[in-house]
């Protein structure tokens, strides 16, 4: 029974979880607890603990994790200024015309806003109050119409500038380093949080337009379900002309995001200072578009002080939890675990997947982040998975949990702001082509992981 003790202390996390505690006071005080029953019985040696000030000391050192609040407020701002209305009206009127159009203004949108605020359940609350009264009122079947803004909402996870690859990529550097340390190399080599953007924008890529040419067959096959919009209608409330109602919904989000991404991508700057970049042309906008007074400003400081000292708690939390963890052996008993499964990295690989995917119904990917990946990256990467494919792989996994019924967190913000007359069923109902859209592209990345790994080998050849 006491080898097993590092997975009760797993078991025991969950039931505190389930039981609605705070993440963050589950992880630490779970731990504290085992680890005073295990210093008391002899089986949990107390000199792991006295490791934990250098842990404290190295996350508010790590400037990394300075990139956290500063897209946060960057996608606040972004809120606050409306930017996303004015983007789905540009699109509507590009693409409302065709049947199915305002399904493929819908993604865009999605897309853009993922890229600017990084963060899945404002960008499913925001499309959804902004997008499904109109695509309902249009005429869009209602499964069609929550399926699509669910699956874009979504792809914050995995659209960069994310901040699950920010704090994924932190993770994997330090896991990367660790297995490599233990696999006897001493001069390791690093992967950064620049590694996963750059990893992610081809299969971010590829789900948008997979999604897309699902809405445009359906469209094609169905006419029913994705009407197109008549120009009159879309243009009913401006008299302005069309090149300039799409110059002021369009560029000043484009520039934005082609200012913080192309900034990483040239070298220029760190994604820390890229944020920073962000932050700033955020508020600039906010500025522009008068929507920046001191309640906006206070509102926007008050959201991003609160999901970052969350951010950070969870954190403090998770590093006390690994150490206990470690302190009972759990290392050693996941590597044991995953070098005598048939398959070997192959079904060591599909378990994590696994284990991910059905954690994701009651965890936050912080929480998967912090608590699950520093256990299962080091022995994954010690068996020779490339770090940047298994963080992208593990973040587009995640991203299919927060869809899946009926738990999936996605399904959950939709269904708050959704109209009484849309049913959950039917939300169900459209999530489904899209989960196995994203399903389809794992197997993609599965067997060509290439899709992953070639683009930041050529952005950082040099």
């Amino acid at each position: 029974m006491v080898e097993f003790l590092p997975l009760w202390l797993f078991a025991a996390v969950c039931v505190c979880l389930l039981f609605g505690y705070p993440v963050a006071f589950s992880l630490g005080g779970t731990a504290l607890i085992f680890a005073a029953v295990g210093s008391l019985f002899g089986t949990f040696d107390s000199v792991f603990l006295e490791a934990l000030p250098n842990r404290l000391f190295g996350i508010v050192r790590n400037e990394t994790l300075l990139a956290v609040p500063l897209f946060v407020l960057m996608g606040v701002l972004l809120e606050k200024s409306k930017l996303a209305e004015k983007l789905l009206d540009s699109m509507a009127m590009l693409f409302g015309t065709m049947r199915g159009g305002l399904g493929v203004s819908v993604i865009l949108v999605g897309m853009l806003m993922a890229a600017s605020t990084g963060i899945v359940g404002a960008t499913v609350v925001t499309m959804g109050m902004i997008s499904l009264p109109t695509m309902l009122r249009r005429g869009y079947d209602p499964s069609l119409a929550t399926g699509t803004i669910c699956a874009t909402g979504t792809l914050g996870q995995i659209i960069p500038p994310s901040i699950a690859l920010v704090l994924l990529g932190d993770v994997m550097s330090n896991a990367f380093q660790k297995a490599q340390l233990e696999m006897g190399i001493f001069s390791p080599k690093t992967v950064s949080v620049g590694d996963l953007f750059v990893g992610a924008l081809i299969p971010g890529l590829l789900l948008v337009s997979l999604y897309i040419a699902y809405v445009m067959v359906i469209a094609w096959l169905q006419p029913h379900k994705a009407p197109a919009v008549p120009r009159d209608e879309l243009r009913a409330n401006s008299n302005e002309p069309l090149a300039l109602q799409l110059i002021k919904g369009l560029l000043p989000p484009l520039i934005l995001i082609f200012a913080v991404l192309g900034s990483i991508l040239s070298g220029i700057a760190t994604p820390t200072e890229a944020a920073g970049v962000g932050a700033l042309g955020a508020a600039l906008l906010a500025v522009f578009s008068g929507k920046l007074n001191a309640d906006t400003l206070k509102d926007s400081v008050y959201s991003t002080t609160k999901v970052t000292c969350m951010v950070f708690m969870i954190l403090i939390g998770a590093s006390l939890f690994s150490l206990v963890f470690r302190g009972f052996g759990g290392e050693e008993l996941i590597h044991d675990f995953f070098s005598q499964l048939p398959g070997g990295v192959v079904g060591a690989m599909i378990v994590v997947m696994l284990l991910m995917f059905f954690l994701g119904f009651i965890l936050d990917f912080i929480e998967i982040t912090f608590v699950v990946v520093p256990i299962v990256a080091p022995v994954l990467l010690a068996m020779g998975l490339d770090p940047i494919w298994l963080g992208i792989m593990m973040a587009i996994n995640l991203q299919t949990s927060f869809l899946t019924p009926p738990f999936g967190f996605a399904l959950f913000y939709l269904r708050g702001v959704a109209p009484p007359e849309v049913t959950t069923q039917q939300i169900y109902k459209g999530v489904l082509p899209f989960i196995l859209i994203q399903v389809f592209v794992l197997l993609m990345l599965a067997l060509w992981p290439q899709l992953a790994t070639w683009l930041p080998e050529q952005v950082y050849a040099n």
